[in-house]
């Protein structure tokens, strides 16, 4: 897969986890709009706007860090779905919905971090 085509990929992954995400938010209960939705929108937003962020950057220290936050904003959405389940917000379906959806966009975002990791010093 060419580069290009494996961040289009990923981007539109995000996208879609963002969306499922909110639709599975809109089942929380009124009285977590301020608690743990909105904590929820604000990870999931920072999946993308950090993934976003480091595919712009030239520095690779800094294009490493933003993809970096990408993944841990990804694992704290889930997280937050995890508990949701729990406290029974949301039924275990929606929960295995969102967290497919966030091991393939995981597993992709950290081969990317993996790759600028190894990638050789310039000298």
């Amino acid at each position: 897969m060419k580069e290009e085509d494996f961040h289009d990929k990923l981007r539109r992954l995000i996208i879609e986890y963002i969306l499922f995400g909110y639709k599975i938010l809109k089942k929380f209960p009124k009285d977590e709009l301020y608690g743990m939705t909105s904590q929820c929108r604000r990870a999931l937003v920072s999946i993308f706007l950090n993934y976003v962020e480091g595919f712009s950057r030239i520095s690779k220290g800094v294009m490493r860090n933003a993809y970096e936050m990408s993944y841990g904003s990804l694992q704290e959405s889930i997280g937050v779905f995890f508990l949701a389940t729990h406290l029974r917000f949301i039924t275990k379906d929606d929960y295995l919905g969102l967290f497919h959806r966030k091991e393939e966009i995981g597993k992709m975002l950290w081969k990317t971090i993996e790759r600028i990791k190894n990638e050789p010093k310039k000298k």
